[in-house]
C-alpha cells in the first residue's frame, strides 16, 4: 500500500514496528541509525517515515530525518516516536514538519490510526501540490505564446468575438485552415473567461484511433477491456471547471458523435464498461480545418451534433486573406532573435519581404514561422535574404527569373498595440479597455481585495466546497481562508 521508512535505535521495537506494518501491506524500509536512515530516504522515496526523536538521550537526531523528508518531492509523512517525549520536543518535531506525535510506549490500534491518517494526509496534501503544480504549467503555458498577433480587420473581428464571448459558458466552434491558429483562440477563450484557473485541455481528434479516442475522451473502468488493468478518468473529467478543446472534431466516429452530443445535453458522461452517468462542468470548444456543413452534405457528420457545436462559430482567416499582417507577424518572429556571430539583431532585405508578401502560404501563419526560423538559421549575417528563404517558396513567386540578394534593407513595423491579442489570465479590466480613467482607478488594496474573491470562491467551488482542500491548494491557513470570505462579506 505505501512504502514506509522507519528508524529506531530498540531494534525490538523496529522488529514490532515492522512486523505490524508489513501484516497491513506495506512496504516497510527498516533502520537502526538516524544518519544512515537520512542518508537513505532519496533512494527509497518512502510516503511515510517513523523515526524516533532521541537515538542517544541527549541529542535529537531524529529531527534531521525529519527535515530530510519534507525536502523529498513529494516530502513524505512523518510520525515521531519518543520515550523522552515532552511538550517541547513535540513542538520542535512539528516546527520541522512532522504530522504526528507518539509516546512510548504506545498501543499498537494507536500507531495504526496514526498511520492511516498521516498517509490519507499526505496523499490528499500530494494531490493538491500536483494540482497546483498543473495549474502553475498551464498559466506559464499561456506565456509561451505571449500573444495572437493580427491587425486586419478581419483579425480585429475575431478579436472583438472573442471577448464578448469569452466569459460565457456558450460552446464554440473555431473554423481554419491548418496554421490559422486554432488553438490560440481557443485559448485565448479559456483564459479570459471565469474558468481561466482551471485546468484547459486540448485534443487532437484526428491523433487516436477511435478506441482509443473513447477511452481518453470518457475515461474507462479496470477490466473494460484488454490492457485495462485500472480505473481511468477521462479528460472530460479531468477538465472539470475549465474547457476541453476538441481540435479536428470532424474526424470523430459516428459512434464517438453520439457520446459528445450526449455530453453536450446532459453535462455528463460514461466511461467505457461504467453505466453510472458522471456530471462534468465543463466548457467545450471544439475546431474543424474544414466546413463541417460539408460533412452534413456527405453524411458523415450529425446534423444535431453540428448545431450542438456551431451555437457561436468563428472563422478565422487564411494568411492570403490578411496580407497586411505578414510584415508585422515577421517583426513578431524576428523579436529578440540575436544572431550568435554578429551579436545584432536580424533585419530583412526589400526583396525578401516581397517575397513573403508575395507567397499563396497554404500553410498559413505556421508556416511563415518555419521559413522565418530556418532563414535565421542558413542566413551568414544578420540579414535575411531572399535566398535565404525556402527554395519552394522562391519558385512558385518568381519561377522563371533568378532572385537576387539585394541589400536594401525594410524597416520592421512597430506592433501596434491593437495588433496584439493576450493570451494570458485576466487581472480585472479586459485588453479591450484601454488604460483606466482618473473616475475608474481605485486604491491598489481595494483592486486586490476587489480580485482575490472571485478568485477565492473559483478554487472553493473547484474543490466541491471543500474550505480545507482549497486552503490546502491555496498555500494558506483554513483560518485565514475563512477570514479572508467572512470579512470581505461584512465591507461594504
Amino acid at each position: 500500500m505505501a512504502k514506509v521508512l522507519l528508524v529506531d535505535d530498540d531494534l525490538t521495537m523496529v522488529q514490532m514496528v515492522t512486523e505490524l506494518l508489513w501484516r497491513e501491506g506495506h512496504e516497510v524500509f527498516p533502520f537502526a541509525n538516524a544518519r544512515a536512515a537520512a542518508a537513505a530516504l532519496a533512494t527509497h522515496a518512502p510516503d511515510l517515515v517513523i523515526t524516533d526523536l532521541y537515538f542517544d538521550k541527549k541529542r535529537a537526531h531524529g529531527l534531521e530525518v525529519v527535515q530530510k523528508a519534507r525536502e523529498l518531492n513529494p516530502p513524505a509523512a512523518v510520525i515521531v516516536i519518543t520515550g523522552f517525549g515532552s511538550i517541547e520536543t513535540a513542538v520542535a518535531a512539528m516546527q520541522n514538519g512532522a504530522f504526528d506525535y507518539l509516546e512510548k510506549p504506545f498501543k499498537v490500534d494507536e500507531l495504526k490510526l496514526r498511520v492511516q491518517r498521516a498517509l490519507a494526509h499526505n496523499a490528499e496534501r500530494n494531490a493538491a501540490v500536483t494540482e497546483t503544480t498543473y495549474l502553475r504549467k498551464q498559466l506559464r503555458k499561456t506565456y509561451q505564446f505571449s500573444q495572437i498577433i493580427g491587425n486586419a480587420p478581419k483579425m480585429q473581428a475575431v478579436f472583438k468575438l472573442i471577448q464578448r464571448v469569452a466569459d460565457t459558458d456558450s460552446t464554440v466552434l473555431i473554423l481554419g485552415q491548418s496554421g490559422t491558429g486554432k488553438e490560440l483562440v481557443a485559448r485565448a477563450l479559456h483564459f479570459k473567461s471565469r474558468r481561466q484557473f482551471a485546468p484547459f485541455v486540448p485534443v487532437n481528434c484526428s491523433a487516436l484511433p477511435e478506441n482509443l479516442l473513447e477511452s481518453e475522451l470518457f475515461g474507462h473502468r479496470r477490466g473494460s477491456f484488454t490492457g485495462a488493468i485500472n480505473d481511468k478518468k477521462g479528460l472530460f473529467q479531468e477538465a472539470e471547471g475549465g474547457t476541453i478543446f476538441l481540435d479536428e472534431v470532424g474526424s470523430m466516429s459516428a459512434t464517438l458523435q453520439s457520446r459528445l452530443l450526449r455530453v453536450l445535453q446532459e453535462r455528463e458522461v460514461r466511461r467505457v464498461g461504467d453505466n453510472t452517468p458522471i456530471h462534468v462542468n465543463v466548457r467545450v470548444v471544439a475546431a474543424s480545418n474544414e466546413p463541417l456543413a460539408k460533412r452534413l452534405k456527405e453524411g458523415t457528420f450529425r446534423e444535431d451534433l453540428y448545431y450542438r457545436l456551431n451555437v457561436i462559430p468563428i472563422a478565422l482567416p487564411s494568411l492570403r486573406e490578411r496580407r497586411e499582417d505578414i510584415p508585422l507577424l515577421v517583426a513578431h518572429f524576428l523579436k529578440g532573435k540575436v544572431n550568435a556571430r554578429t551579436n545584432r539583431l536580424f533585419q530583412v532585405t526589400r526583396q525578401a519581404m516581397e517575397l513573403l508578401g508575395a507567397y499563396h502560404w497554404p500553410g498559413n501563419v505556421r508556416e511563415l514561422e518555419n521559413a522565418i526560423e530556418r532563414a535565421v538559421t542558413l542566413c551568414e549575417r544578420n540579414i535575411i535574404q531572399a535566398g535565404d528563404l525556402p527554395p519552394s517558396l522562391v519558385a512558385s513567386v518568381e519561377p522563371s527569373k533568378p532572385v537576387p540578394n539585394g541589400e536594401t534593407v525594410v524597416a520592421l513595423p512597430e506592433l501596434p498595440a491593437a495588433a496584439l491579442y493576450p493570451l494570458q489570465p485576466s487581472a480585472g479590466a479586459s485588453p479591450a479597455a484601454g488604460p483606466p480613467t482618473g473616475e475608474s482607478v481605485v486604491p491598489l488594496k481595494e483592486f486586490l481585495r476587489l480580485q482575490e474573491r472571485p478568485y477565492l470562491e473559483r478554487v472553493v467551488a473547484q474543490c466541491g466546497g471543500n474550505k480545507e482542500k482549497a486552503a490546502l491548494l491555496l498555500g494558506v491557513s483554513l483560518a485565514t481562508l475563512y477570514r479572508k470570505l467572512s470579512d470581505e462579506d461584512e465591507e461594504p
